[in-house]
């Protein structure tokens, strides 16, 4: 599609009831999308009882996140396609409509593999609701109330971040982990109906048929890829079913950008790729999700696991990242309308990789309080990224593009959400278990050893020593329990620590390279102009009309 400037109207609309229905708009987006983030950061702190009540693993705690993550990757483009054809109102609906279903199967589920499977058909109905949300702001909003729109956009995410630790821990713990998914119900019922009775409709007039081939080839590849970064943290890196998974997604990947580049109406318009912007966007979003949020997994589980907190102690532990987080999105989103977007992504990156090298350095026998530097930092620099990183996946196509641009955007969020905890999580399980298989060996019964190994590779330091204190108080009495219990917990911290510390080196560089990238990649000059001249313009004369750069989208 051609990349010049479109006039906002442009794309079709239709009028709902309601003096501003803009503003219905950004309340039925922020309503979606507060619940679709809640149920993100709610469940992470839920993750050691569903481990517990379902008897599941490591990989399968991996699963109940990636499924979700590998449903809106592999959907969004599609979703974004079907609501620039169908209109973006009627998607958002549908996959509101979806994820409650996917909610309420969540919260009824009696086993890991059921849990699972309904978290990636909650995940479907997601896909619609992401991928339609930034087009439908993009579509009501323009000038200077977008940036406004934005601000309030960038605020909703901070705060389901801040209180969805804390109202995960509530539920878990007052209630039962299931009611961190059947708290969606309320929320969903309100989003539809602001949805079907205020929203304007939207579309664009010019959209093809879906792109079915693209989406099968790019949902196969996404799958065999985590699929085997998974396996990869069971097994080895080279083993069989690892790298023949690894060699089908690439294979799979190479197919599906070659019909891209190939078809007429693809899912993805590898044309937009030609304004760095919208990749440093991409860039932005991939990084954000593979670094601090993938960590976030594994920094829940070593304060529950290892430290011994509750749901409810860790998520308040947990208010330092997402405090932090709020207020400054809430000083991003505002100013959006005033500087360069890169002046606020890049800095955001550069405090994330410094939060994350707080963090960094954690010994056997520190406490929780040598976190909260690194999360206050981390969180930080979250709230400098999310506002101008939404406006970015829409400022730079016109209007009726924005549909598949916030949906490529989003892909690259939750592929590197998919990506991240799967690779971060197999060189965690693999660390912990070359570190933690030496030091028991000899020392616990040869029958006791995999599964002692398997316990501390999830991060079960606590269940795992006082397993092996039981087993060895049956055999030999308290004394012999005792001593089994302080060398289980010692090892297990130790290698659960040391790997800890290993995942979130890797998670600082992947914030660092990405701080550079965004820099070079962003600029202001790529935005689509509605309204007046960028704001790197901001002291030139108005133009035409008297516009003025505070009066430009949000980028």
């Amino acid at each position: 599609m051609a990349d010049q400037p479109t006039p906002a109207h442009a794309a079709t609309t239709t009028e709902a009831p309601g003096r501003d229905p803009k503003w219905w708009t950004l309340t039925a987006v922020c309503l979606g999308v507060f619940m679709l983030l809640l149920d993100i950061t709610i469940v992470n702190v839920a993750l050691p009882d569903i481990q517990t009540e379902l008897d599941a693993s490591l990989s399968d705690l991996q699963w109940v996140i990636d499924a979700y993550a590998l449903s809106l990757a592999a959907l969004l483009l599609t979703a974004g396609s079907l609501a620039d054809l169908f209109g973006r109102r009627r998607v958002f609906v549908i996959g509101t409509v979806l994820f409650t279903l996917g909610s309420i199967a969540c919260g009824s589920a009696q086993d890991i593999f059921f849990l699972t499977i309904s978290r990636a058909f909650q995940g479907i109905g997601g896909a619609a609701m992401f991928a339609t949300a930034l087009a439908l702001l993009a579509s009501a909003f323009h000038g200077k109330d977008r940036g406004t729109a934005f601000g309030v956009f960038g605020a909703t995410t901070g705060v389901a971040v801040a209180i969805g630790p804390v109202l995960g821990g509530v539920l878990t713990s007052g209630l039962s982990w299931r009611w961190i998914f059947f708290v969606n119900i309320p929320i969903c019922i309100v989003a539809i109906a602001v949805s079907m009775i205020k929203v304007q409709e939207s579309h664009d007039p010019r959209a093809g048929r879906p792109d079915w081939f693209g989406f099968v080839s790019f949902s196969l590849a996404l799958g065999a890829l985590v699929y085997g970064l998974i396996e990869a943290g069971q097994k080895s890196w080279g083993e069989q079913k690892v790298v023949l998974s690894l060699a089908v997604s690439a294979v799979l990947l190479v197919v599906f950008v070659v019909s891209q580049a190939l078809q007429r109406d693809p899912m993805f318009d590898l044309g937009l790729l030609r304004k760095p912007t919208f990749t440093g966007g991409l860039i932005a979003a991939f990084g954000v999700s593979a670094s601090i949020f993938s960590l976030l997994t594994y920094l829940v589980i070593y304060v529950q696991n290892v430290l011994g907190y509750s749901a409810v102690q860790t998520g308040v532990r947990f208010l330092f990242l997402s405090g932090a987080s709020f207020f400054a999105a809430a000083f991003a989103g505002r100013l959006t309308e005033k500087m360069p977007v890169k002046w606020l992504i890049a800095p955001g990156f550069v405090l994330v990789g410094a939060g994350l090298l707080l963090i960094h350095g954690i010994q056997d026998d520190s406490s929780w309080t040598h976190l909260i530097p690194g999360l206050l930092v981390a969180g930080v620099g979250i709230g400098l990224i999310n506002p101008p990183l939404a406006s970015t996946a829409v400022g730079v196509v016109p209007v009726e593009r924005s549909g598949m641009a916030s949906g490529a955007n989003s892909t690259l969020r939750q592929v590197g959400i998919a990506t991240g905890i799967a690779a971060l999580g197999s060189i965690f399980s693999q660390q912990v278990a070359a570190a933690v298989r030496p030091d028991l060996s000899g020392k616990v019964p040869s029958s006791a050893l995999d599964g002692l190994t398997a316990a501390l590779s999830g991060g079960q330091v606590h269940a795992a020593a006082e397993g092996a204190q039981q087993a060895a108080s049956a055999a030999g009495g308290q004394t012999a329990g005792q001593q089994a219990f302080d060398l289980v917990n010692q090892v297990g911290t130790s290698g659960v620590v040391d790997a800890l510390n290993h995942v979130t080196l890797i998670g600082s560089g992947i914030a660092f390279v990405s701080a550079v990238l965004c820099l070079f990649l962003i600029r202001q000059k790529d935005f689509v102009v509605r309204g007046g001249p960028p704001p790197e313009e901001a002291a030139a004369p108005r133009g035409p009309g008297g516009k003025h750069a505070a009066e430009v989208p949000a980028g």
